[in-house]
């Protein structure tokens, strides 16, 4: 209740000073509008705000952050014996074998050194479909499995239909084997979890009885990727406290991100089930963001759904390059619109609920953001109100509390990190964290509208049929083409262009208003050189040799990780050159990625 009370009075408090900044003159149309708009961008600036805020006190004034917000986690003293029998079950889905066989080969050598591998089973559930992927994994996991026979088991399955995408394959895996395993730990093709990491899981939930999923707090692996580089160490910077924040409200209700967490696999099994949705259209059928509703699911049988939010030891690969990047994040949006008609379902519990609305109004904000700017610059060039008329008045506080709440989370964690001689050594010193900090708000602000363009563009194209599935994803850097970009980011550049022209081609706008608008428009109007720019594999490269946007993982690389042999380490080890780190696309691939991309051309 009490998280809830400062979101709803944030909300309020704003609301309230943007219809004061309205009143003078009464209240055009397009007033109204604005604050309808305004009201379905506010919970999530409202909450990432409060998030943040909680977990950085809990961040500085507790001993233990982790089990201050989950205090099962603080009885495990990690001797306790494994009793407990886990599937590790990895889906695929036409990935890059090699980086599959690697990242379990290093999980398994740390689980047989751990002398606790009669306790783990691995399944690897493919779902692949392309043929020579196929008689790859086929070739690749068989040795793997005799590689490791005696020492862990291995299972390969392929299925030919790909009924219910992840979630099908996760089902018919519970159908085959779920009952000669307790727990299931999930992963994706790209996560990398340590031996201590997934035995702290294990323990922690066999000690719990009544924990159903526990979810790992996931940190991106080191990357030869400037985009990736960047993204993630913006991450980084917030993550930790965004989670404890997020798992102080939440409790038991917490979240279940669809990898790197252990189920408790009879009630999964038996609760869990996902429905296929009713009617017809992409909102129907099979769901593809599933992990929010097994998650609701779980918790209203009666067992806790936790984050344990302890940085170290769980590890995925973001995405690459902004076009991978925005495949993704439609992805995810399709998925959360499903949740549309699950609103209604019954017994769940009202946090869970609660939950589901806000994964919706996550994507819902970006349209009502984009209509919001369109409409508000239009109404400075049209009407007599300027942005100026508002500088002295609540309208310009309103501005300032709004950039205060958006930027106040990063600077505070900024000054965390610099403040702790560890963890500043960890991210590579003092001036190379405030560099890197400084560049990246610019990054994340050029970012935003950029996104916010193209989720607008696929949710208005929903209702007419667009719809996402579950592919392969791009996991390494490589270079793209310019044309490739510009094929897929001219919807943003033209949007830029007409908002930068209509704030330089009026005289009604003044300095402020100029000032406040444009960088709404400068990202959208960069949109296809920053896409260009951060997707060189040459300049990721000499960001890696420099150590800007390091994570600590480059400079103590753990053992999980030194066994991966990441691109990134050996570039920081000098061990490799431009050439030799990775190949051009191929014609083939550059087709694939075209293929793959929402095509907005045919919007």
């Amino acid at each position: 209740m009490t998280f809830a009370s400062l979101v709803i009075a944030t909300i309020v408090g704003l609301l309230s000073l943007m219809a004061w900044s309205f009143s003078e003159a009464g209240y055009a149309p397009f007033e109204w509008v604005l604050l309808v708009c305004f009201a379905l961008t506010l919970p999530w600036t409202a909450i990432g705000f409060w998030n943040a805020v909680i977990g950085f006190v809990l961040l500085r004034f507790t001993k233990d952050p982790a089990t201050a917000v989950f205090p099962a986690a603080a009885s495990i003293t990690g001797n306790e014996p494994i009793r407990k029998s886990t599937a590790i079950a990895m889906c695929i889905r036409n990935e890059d074998v090699s980086q599959v066989s690697r990242n379990l080969t290093a999980m398994m050598a740390r689980l047989v050194a751990s002398g606790t591998a009669k306790n783990f089973h691995i399944y690897i559930l493919s779902d692949s479909s392309q043929v020579p992927v196929i008689a790859e994994e086929r070739t690749v996991f068989e040795q793997l499995r005799r590689d490791w026979a005696g020492k862990i088991d291995v299972t390969y399955r392929l299925r030919t239909d790909n009924w219910g995408f992840k979630a099908g394959n996760i089902r018919e895996f519970c159908d085959r084997w779920g009952v000669n395993h307790d727990f299931m730990l999930t992963l994706d093709a790209d996560s990398v979890m340590s031996a201590s990491a997934i035995l702290r899981l294990v323990r922690i939930m066999q000690a719990n009885n009544n924990i159903g999923i526990l979810q790992s707090l996931v940190v991106g692996l080191p990357s030869d990727s400037a985009f990736a580089r960047v993204f993630q160490f913006g991450m980084r910077m917030g993550m930790k406290s965004y989670t404890l924040g997020s798992a102080w409200w939440q409790a038991d209700c917490g979240p279940y991100w669809g990898h790197n967490a252990l189920i408790r696999l009879e009630p999964f099994m038996e609760h869990c089930h996902l429905p296929v949705l009713p009617g017809k259209g992409p909102l129907s059928g099979y769901i593809l963001s599933h992990d929010q509703v097994e998650a609701t699911y779980m918790r209203r049988a009666g067992y806790e759904v936790r984050v344990l939010a302890e940085e170290g030891g769980s590890y995925e690969e973001n995405p690459p390059h902004i076009l991978e990047f925005i495949r993704r994040d439609l992805r995810w949006c399709h998925g959360n619109m499903q949740y549309l008609k699950l609103l209604g379902e019954p017994g769940l519990k009202p946090t869970s609920r609660v939950q589901l609305f806000l994964a919706i109004l996550m994507f819902v904000g970006s349209p009502a953001w984009m209509v919001f700017v369109s409409v508000a610059t239009a109404s400075v060039i049209f009407s007599e109100r300027t942005f100026d008329g508002f500088k002295m008045g609540p309208g310009y506080a309103l501005f300032l509390i709004i950039m205060f709440m958006i930027f106040a989370p990063k600077l505070a964690s900024i000054v965390d990190m610099v403040s702790r001689s560890s963890l500043r050594r960890d991210y590579g010193g003092f001036i190379p964290v405030v560099t890197g900090a400084a560049i990246e708000l610019v990054f994340s602000m050029l970012l935003a509208p950029i996104m916010a363009v193209a989720e607008t563009i696929f949710l208005a194209g929903l209702p007419f049929g667009r719809a996402r599935g579950w592919a392969a994803q791009n996991r390494q850097a490589q270079s793209l083409p310019a044309l490739v970009v510009a094929r897929h980011l001219w919807p943003q550049m033209l949007f830029g262009m007409v908002g930068v022209g209509a704030l330089l081609g009026t005289g009604t706008v003044g300095l402020t208003g100029f000032l406040v608008s444009l960088p709404v428009f400068i990202g959208p109007l960069l949109a296809i050189p920053f896409g260009y720019s951060s997707a060189q594999v040459s300049i990721g490269q000499l960001f890696t040799r420099i150590g800007l946007w390091q994570v600590p993982e480059e400079e103590k690389p753990p053992v999980i990780i030194r066994a991966i042999h990441l691109p990134a380490l050996a570039l920081r080890a000098g061990a490799i050159g431009d050439s030799e780190s990775r190949a051009p696309l191929s014609t083939q691939q550059l087709l694939d990625i075209d293929g793959e991309m929402d095509d907005r051309l045919a919007a």
